[in-house]
């Protein structure tokens, strides 16, 4: 067989995932002295620069970004705290029905009223007993029970409590038995649907109520659509099947390097807790300007004259400034964080087990909100300013607001530039983390990183995150069944104990799900610091090399390395 042939065998869908890499981590690739791109390959390789993890003193980067993301903070507060004292305390509804007309002085008066009476109250209370008549008899005044709303409260704080050592158990676990933890939860992704499936089934069969409501055949139709659905997750398992054991290595190499910078727990929630902080004036603001406008006099078709409320003309303009400030906010949030991950895992990985990094989340959170701040903001800006469009796209369809032919070109159109800034932004900010540069050379390096060393630039591996999604939906599940049962034997609750088992089940993913979402970028960034490693010829973390080198090599480049 010819050198030509193995390399496409080894390409080929045929190939086992984990078959034997190109060559081995102990020993280097032998480069064939005949092979007359040897030496063009080596005057590529000089062009490029050393790419290395910098720890000195950083420039500032991107900086009319981070210049204009200030300039919209600044003026959502300052309109905002205009707005409250340029407030009117005539704007609730109950002072505009004591405005009327004065002819006298073509203007709106306010008129004095009585101060109420018993009457009044008797009215008062009579509205709030027809509301909560009206609440049972849409199904929700169970809901608001003393008892429900004290069970649930204490079971959310309890879940709240829990999930915390929840969170570092399941680190503990994946770091020391991840091959078991993965398998074990592979069986329960099909049996937890049939099993809910099955009950929901029976449960409604035997209930009167639930089956004068869902007929029979409405019934069959929906427990087999819940299994055509499962079939399809099981065949997403047997057909990924070949790659599961991949999954395994790189989540446990990912685990250990999160396990080893336990700090990240602690501050990447804070900078949440931090965001939605920062959002309570800006929430306030815009309450406070929707009470900035006058009460005007308006007259009707029959010519009668009435007194109708109208808003200030920039208030509209304030709440779009005020949505879009929130909105990149979050998404600067988001990518903040992500350069906190990479540049604490970067570190850790760059360093020797005898010097390990000291201060390493505190000098990546001072570049994330310091040098390169304006790079996060840009970051930010351009997931922000699709993630709108795609929405103004979906809201338009949902509306049948355009053509058919127009609304199915826009959102080709938005799903290429999603696809586009996708490719894009995968991994430059783990790499403007890793070296501080500005966006666009981060993208730029990124891409020429992998293309050079056969990497994809869009591929780390995708069934890590949904086994791991998969998993921290069966201990979610195992969960709220346990707190199902909990409820019932120690409570009075009836059939709103399903309702609370299922919010305690929901919380519990959220929190997981931010795990699973710092373990994804520890991924991430430990691809880019192999790809960093292999493009050098430097191996700093062993085990690293040992999973890594067997993801599978990009099929967009039409050169093979050169190895004999």
């Amino acid at each position: 067989m010819t050198e030509d042939e193995t390399s496409n065998n080894s390409n080929s869908p045929s190939q086992p995932l984990l078959s034997k890499p190109p060559y081995s981590m102990d020993e280097p690739p032998l480069l064939s002295s005949s092979t007359p791109d040897t030496e063009i390959i080596e005057s590529d390789e000089n062009q490029y620069p050393i790419i290395t993890f910098n720890y000195d003193s950083r420039t500032y980067q991107d900086l009319p970004f981070s210049i204009l993301f200030f300039l919209f903070l600044l003026s959502t507060f300052a309109f905002g705290i205009f707005s409250i004292f340029h407030r009117n305390p005539n704007s609730s509804s109950s002072d505009l029905s004591s405005f009327t007309y004065n002819f006298n002085t073509s203007s709106c008066v306010k008129i004095k009223s009585p101060p109420p009476s018993a009457s009044s109250f008797v009215t008062v209370l009579d509205d709030f007993k027809f509301n909560q008549i009206s609440l049972v008899g849409l199904g929700f005044g169970s809901l608001s029970s003393s008892h429900v709303l004290k069970d649930l409260i204490l079971t959310l704080i309890t879940t709240l409590v829990l999930s915390g050592p929840f969170a570092l158990g399941l680190l503990w676990l994946l770091r020391h038995y991840t091959k078991q933890i993965i398998y074990s939860s592979i069986p329960f992704f099909v049996a937890i649907p049939i099993f809910f499936n099955v009950y929901w089934f029976v449960a409604c069969t035997v209930n009167s109520k639930c089956s004068d409501a869902f007929p029979l055949v409405y019934r069959i139709l929906a427990l087999l659509f819940v299994f055509v659905i499962i079939g399809v997750i099981v065949w997403i398992i047997v057909v990924n099947w070949h790659r599961i054991e991949l999954t395994v290595r790189i989540v446990g190499v990912a685990s250990d390097a999160l396990a080893r910078n336990l700090g990240l727990f602690a501050v990447v929630p804070c900078l949440t807790i931090g965001l939605v902080i920062y959002y309570v004036p800006i929430v306030v603001f815009l309450v406070f300007s929707s009470k900035n406008g006058k009460i005007l006099p308006h007259v009707d078709n029959e010519g009668s004259y009435t007194c109708v409320w109208k808003q200030d003309s920039w208030v509209p303009a304030y709440y779009a400034l005020a949505i879009l400030t929130m909105l990149w906010s979050a998404a600067v949030m988001v990518e903040a964080q992500i350069f906190l991950i990479s540049g604490t895992i970067a570190q850790w990985y760059f360093s020797n087990e005898e010097s390990m990094p000291m201060r390493s989340i505190r000098f990546s959170l001072r570049n994330a909100f310091g040098p390169s701040f304006g790079t996060v903001c840009f970051s930010g800006l351009l997931i922000a300013a699709v993630r709108i469009v795609r929405a103004a796209v979906d809201s338009a369809r949902r509306e049948d607001a355009l053509p058919g032919i127009v609304n199915l070109a826009l959102r080709c159109c938005v799903n290429a530039l999603l696809s586009a800034v996708d490719f894009l932004n995968k991994f430059t900010i783990n790499f403007a983390a890793i070296t501080g540069e500005a966006y666009c050379s981060s993208a730029k390096m990124t891409y020429e990183l992998l293309k050079r060393n056969l990497l994809s630039a869009v591929f780390v591996e995708t069934v890590s995150t949904r086994i791991l999604a998969g998993t921290i939906f069966v201990l979610s599940a195992i969960y709220a069944i346990m707190v199902c049962a909990i409820l019932k034997a120690m409570s009075d609750l009836e059939v709103e104990v399903y309702f609370v088992a299922v919010i305690a089940g929901l919380l519990l993913i959220g929190v997981l799900g931010f795990f699973v979402h710092v373990l994804d970028n520890v991924i991430e960034t430990v691809y880019v610091c192999f790809a960093i490693d292999r493009d050098k010829g430097e191996v700093f973390k062993q085990e690293v090399h040992d999973v890594y080198v067997h993801l599978p090599i990009s099929r967009n480049h039409t050169r093979t390395p050169l190895i004999v």
